[in-house]
């Protein structure tokens, strides 16, 4: 039987290459809006983060979410993004 191929995907906090579905999907869409995808089917330009707040704010120290998306982020956004980690967790 062939062994099917496992995607990795690289957390922009840690720089860990993991598992795709263990990872969380930021994705920008055309109208400029960020969202967490957990299905990894929206559309839009993609980014992946480990489903912990502590990686969220290593890539926004180290501006990793910035250069994977090639625009500024504004910090309104990272505190959404952090409120959905943190809510999720909690659940």
């Amino acid at each position: 039987m062939k062994q099917r191929k496992i995607p990795l995907r690289k957390c922009t906090g840690c720089q860990e290459m993991k598992d795709k579905r263990e990872l969380i999907r930021i994705v920008r869409n055309d109208a400029g809006e960020f969202s967490l995808d957990r299905t990894g089917k929206k559309p839009g330009r993609g980014a992946y983060i480990c489903p912990n707040p502590e990686c969220l704010a290593k890539a926004q120290k180290s501006k990793g979410l910035e250069r994977s998306f090639k625009a500024p982020i504004p910090a309104e956004v990272y505190a959404a993004l952090q409120s959905e980690l943190e809510a999720e967790s909690h659940a």
